[in-house]
């Protein structure tokens, strides 16, 4: 990876627009196609108000769900035309908040989850420009949280929103208040809510490593100091020893590349742990969020050279290697912690990207298999595999979202895979968004412009719902 001299990144002043509407009301991009089915009779149904759902581990409660599909594939419900960025959508009851930047604004969108239909939109003048090529939008999904709406942009711009009107409760800019660099692809770390506060990785100047802000008035309350920087993952709460503590994966751009795991107590900032783990490249970086294991123990992976390693903490917080495994080197989707294994897409590029199954006890790899099929898309057989797909678990069983659009249901297991449907839903490079799924929709992001089906960026609802 080089670094491009020619960049831009500046903030202007912020002039946020806000739309409000009694009711919601459709609108010029979205395009409805069928009312989903009601819900079986008994359904569990969730809310995903974050990024990795309601558990932080991409794990859903929800069922029954739709496990086999027509040749069409699940139904689609209806899309809204999106513009750039990566970010998931949050959904708590009726409302659904969509981020995105669209012709130079970031925005927020509250639509209805069944219908599209939108309440609310809020959204501000941004300036930035990805040095490598990639999207200009922002990449951290919105988190939903006692009625707020928390909004953590590609420059670092921090928005709270109500969530039933949109209006503004409290902004900041924090690459401002911190001394926040670019860093590689501008801001990325979904922020973390904890009781009362919002905890972002913000990798500041002065060893601002990482900071927590009040919920309801935006005013720092602790900072955390650490020379390592912001990376893209996003830090989990996870109770040890009795203690609610906050797990953050740092590392970011820097030069030496340093990063890895910091253990904070969640309610002080106090620095509890700290295990370097980032492999010594400048090009590297941390984007997998921890996945905590239970029993004091937590699961840490890169894909750059030092791959993924199981940490055990004793009562004074010092951390043991159980063990590493360097060929577990998982990109960015964090793996799925189920029935005493790990499964996940490890893989630094597309081409090399591979289905694992790994024992947490033992460390011992149980199989690694490219999920591959044929497919006839335009009239063109084509070979297709999941790559670094990302992975959501519902119902017993696995949704698996390829990076060009690609989705399947898996049964996953020590013994194997087993591909039980697949639909190529567009075909699009970087779907590298966790689709999101409540009430039995499925919400799938396709960020960029679909080369068979001629469709712009979009987000799609898919009816899920089971019998």
């Amino acid at each position: 990876m080089r670094l491009l001299t020619a960049h831009l990144l500046f903030f202007v002043c912020i002039t946020p627009v806000v739309s409000q509407e009694k009711a919601p009301a459709a609108f010029d991009r979205l395009t409805f196609h069928k009312a989903p089915k009601a819900l079986a009779k008994g359904a569990v149904t969730a809310d995903w108000p974050r990024f990795l759902g309601a558990s932080d581990d991409a794990t859903s409660t929800e069922k029954p769900l739709l496990v086999e599909w027509p040749a069409s594939g699940p139904t689609p419900v209806w899309e809204v035309r999106k513009g750039e960025g990566y970010a998931s959508p949050g959904i708590v009851g009726d409302r659904l908040v969509m981020f995105h930047r669209l012709e130079g604004d970031e925005m927020a969108e509250c639509l209805q989850p069944e219908t599209g239909k939108r309440f609310w939109t809020y959204k501000y003048p941004v300036e930035y420009r990805d040095r490598y090529g990639y999207s200009n939008g922002p990449r951290a999904s919105p988190v939903i949280d006692g009625g707020l709406v928390y909004l953590h942009g590609v420059t670092a711009w921090m928005t709270c929103l109500d969530l039933k009107t949109g209006k503004l409760i409290w902004k900041r800019d924090l690459a401002k208040d911190f001394g926040i660099p670019q860093y590689f692809f501008g801001k990325g770390s979904n922020p973390l809510i904890a009781d009362d506060l919002v905890i972002i990785n913000v990798g500041g100047s002065e060893e601002r490593c990482v900071v927590a802000l009040d919920k309801k008035t935006g005013k720092t309350k602790w900072i955390a100091k650490d020379a390592w920087g912001a990376s893209y993952a996003s830090p989990i709460l996870a109770t040890m020893h009795g203690r609610k503590t906050c797990l953050v994966f740092t590392g970011g751009e820097s030069r030496p590349a340093v990063g890895g795991l910091l253990v904070l107590d969640a309610a002080t900032g106090e620095k509890l742990a700290r295990f370097p783990w980032r492999a010594d490249l400048y090009e590297s970086a941390n984007a997998v969020s921890p996945v905590y294991l239970g029993d004091n123990r937590v699961f840490l992976s890169e894909c750059y050279g030092v791959g993924g390693v199981v940490l055990e903490f004793d009562q004074q917080f010092k951390p043991k290697v159980l063990w590493k495994k360097p060929d577990f080197n998982i990109h960015w989707m964090a793996p799925i912690f189920h029935e005493g294994h790990l499964y996940g897409a490890a893989g630094r590029h597309q081409q090399g990207g591979e289905m694992v199954c790994v024992e947490v006890a033992t460390g011992k790899e149980k199989w690694r298999e490219r999920v591959a099929w044929t497919e006839n898309l335009g009239g063109r057989e084509l070979n297709l595999e999941a790559f670094r797909c990302s992975l959501l678990q519902a119902d017993g069983h696995f949704l698996c979202l390829s990076e060009f659009g690609s989705l399947l249901w898996l049964d996953l297991s020590p013994k194997g895979f087993k591909i039980l449907a697949k639909k190529q839903l567009f075909f699009s490079p970087q779907a590298w968004t966790l689709p999101a799924l409540s009430r039995g929709l499925l919400y799938v992001m396709q960020n960029e412009f679909d080369r068979f089906g001629s469709h712009p960026a979009r987000m799609i609802c898919y009816d899920l719902r089971g019998k």
